[in-house]
């Protein structure tokens, strides 16, 4: 009885504790100072990233990119933000084909995903126009198909705004609002979004099992393409798709058109180089399934339409990556049950926790 009291009254007192916090937080008196906090990044057992050494992640850093992630400010009628074309429920990403700007004007290119992006290193966008994800993260602001509005104008609304003031102020112990300072917050938030709580991570931890039919299509992902006997032969996705984070951090042309048929000249625009022609970053297929469509330009709705074009639909081409070419005469000869099996296990890389983690929610 005595014990059962005793904690009655310590919950009391963490109660009002609480409160208390609370109210000295919404104290309009009290003083906003820097807090530099350091943010404990979060990544199981993902390999340790390489985080940029002149942008160092902080609990008030972060929050300020949360905010300007969901800020409607950042577009020219107020309507749009970031997370308008990258939404967390679809892997922070668009099931649009092209998204649609503040003018009503589509897109060029399918949205990528937002997510792991402390394990990309080089370059980001499609055709990897942006060098660091800062330099990223502005770049949608000032498009004129997807939110149109000057980095002026943004940083004047957002000096008007106190809530804006005080966050800058936490963050970089001044409420002056600079494009850098924005960009930078930004690209943390980015990085502090992490995947690694699949049912493959699972797996690999020994925490669950596969079903028969995830481990065959596990094993058809790993294992390489052999046209001399075929039934040995593998899907070779993790020629492209390998490592922790499901991909190789290159850019590739994968086989979607002929050289008469190229409409995106992709990476070649930004390295002016001929050998780039058509060839576009490759994406993590972490949480596949919920990110569609593929591809560049969306032009695949199913992941079923992704795994016919692998095995019969590829397309030859001045700039095909040979490893891809080489299955163009028999194709990958997967069966309707290989497909389906292979299809079974890019579902188990879907992470349901990153898909609903709080932490990476509108703070609004």
């Amino acid at each position: 009885m005595y014990t059962f009291s005793k904690n009655l009254v310590l919950l009391a007192v963490l109660a009002v504790f609480a409160i208390a916090c609370d109210k000295d937080k919404d104290d309009p008196t009290k003083e906003i100072m820097l807090d530099d906090t350091p943010y404990t990044l979060v990544y199981g057992d993902l390999p340790a990233p390489d985080l940029p050494s002149d942008n160092l992640l902080t609990n008030q850093k972060v929050e300020l990119g949360r905010m300007l992630f969901y800020e409607t400010m950042l577009s020219k009628d107020g309507t749009q933000s970031c997370a308008s074309c990258h939404r967390q429920p679809d892997g922070f990403s668009d099931t649009t084909k092209f998204s649609i700007g503040v003018e009503g004007l589509p897109g060029k290119r399918q949205a990528m995903p937002v997510f792991n992006m402390a394990w990309h290193s080089n370059e980001f966008f499609w055709d990897g126009r942006a060098h660091l994800l800062r330099d990223q993260a502005l770049k949608p602001i000032q498009d004129p198909l997807e939110m149109n509005e000057t980095l002026e104008n943004v940083i004047q609304k957002l000096s008007a705004s106190q809530m804006y003031k005080d966050q800058f102020k936490r963050a970089y112990g001044s409420e002056e609002v600079t494009e850098e300072k924005m960009a930078l917050a930004m690209e943390q938030f980015m990085l502090s979004i992490t995947s690694y709580r699949s049912k493959y991570d699972k797996w690999l931890a020994g925490e669950v099992q596969l079903t028969e039919s995830e481990e065959r299509g596990r094993l058809l992902f790993e294992t390489e393409y052999n046209p001399f006997f075929p039934d040995l032969s593998g899907a070779d996705c993790a020629h492209c798709h390998g490592g922790a984070n499901f991909e190789n951090d290159q850019y590739m042309n994968n086989g979607l058109d002929t050289d008469a048929q190229f409409t995106d000249i992709g990476r070649e625009a930004v390295t002016m180089d001929a050998s780039d022609r058509a060839k576009f970053k490759v994406p993590s297929l972490r949480n596949v399934a919920v990110t569609p469509p593929y591809m560049h330009d969306g032009r695949f709705q199913t992941l079923e339409e992704v795994i016919d074009h692998y095995n019969a639909g590829i397309q030859e081409s001045s700039t095909v990556d040979p490893a891809i070419l080489t299955t163009k005469e028999t194709g990958l000869q997967l069966t309707q049950q290989d497909k389906e099996d292979l299809i079974n296990f890019l579902k188990t890389l879907t992470d349901p926790a990153f898909l609903n983690e709080d932490a990476y929610k509108s703070p609004f």
